[in-house]
């Protein structure tokens, strides 16, 4: 994985609109000349990439009832979450680093509980889990949007409520065997959580242009 400390402090810059073209579905940024801020660009895709990636193998190992497998993808889906809180330390110190990677593991605590009791056709637990995945999509949509104000709370919830759904989405895939199905689902999630990391790194660069010059 690129070495993203130094991508995000040094080589990031401003792009017009970010965030209104990331919510109508535009993924391509346009860099500023001389700067370096699609290096960035690939580099934060890549640690989203991998949070749907090493989640999605979590839910293949639960529906397998593979508990091995399950234990490995679940500590690379840690590791990749420390990875995503660690890219904003150096725009919000530690302190936010350190709750970002709470809200992030709450997410995924929310999801894995999903798809547990969604394999085991438990209604009433995958309910539950959803509600606790909404929150915490609200939860994380207050904290980025108090901290850049790049970032509109409403659009970002929207974002994250859709992600959410993809998960939720191939969650009931996996457990019906729709390998098929979840393919499709794959290839929405990909492209979506393209959406959601470059509406970040272009409300980064907005907020911060003196960092990216």
């Amino acid at each position: 994985m690129r070495t993203l400390m130094i991508a995000v402090v040094s080589s990031m810059a401003l792009s017009s609109g970010c965030f209104a073209d990331a919510q109508h579905g535009k993924t391509e940024a346009t860099a500023v000349p001389g700067s370096k801020f699609v290096t960035t660009q690939a580099a934060l895709r890549d640690l989203w990439v991998g949070h749907i990636f090493w989640v999605r193998e979590v839910v293949r190992g639960i529906a397998d009832n593979d508990a091995s497998a399950t234990e490995v993808a679940e500590g690379k889906a840690v590791e990749n979450a420390k990875q995503i809180a660690a890219a904003i330390e150096p725009f919000y110190g530690k302190s936010a680093s350190d709750q970002l990677f709470t809200l992030l593991a709450g997410h995924y605590t929310a999801i894995k509980s999903h798809a547990s009791a969604t394999v085991a056709g438990d209604s009433a637990k995958a309910k539950q889990a959803f509600d606790q995945l909404a929150a915490n999509a609200g939860e994380i949509s207050v904290f980025l949007s108090k901290a850049n104000p790049y970032l509109p709370q409403q659009s970002l919830s929207s974002l994250l409520m859709a992600h959410g759904g993809h998960h939720v989405q191939q969650n009931q895939q996996f457990a019906k065997n729709d390998a098929a199905g979840e393919a499709r689902t794959w290839e929405a999630m990909k492209s979506h959580i393209y959406t959601i990391s470059d509406a970040l790194v272009g409300a980064l660069a907005k907020q911060f242009p003196d960092k990216f010059n």
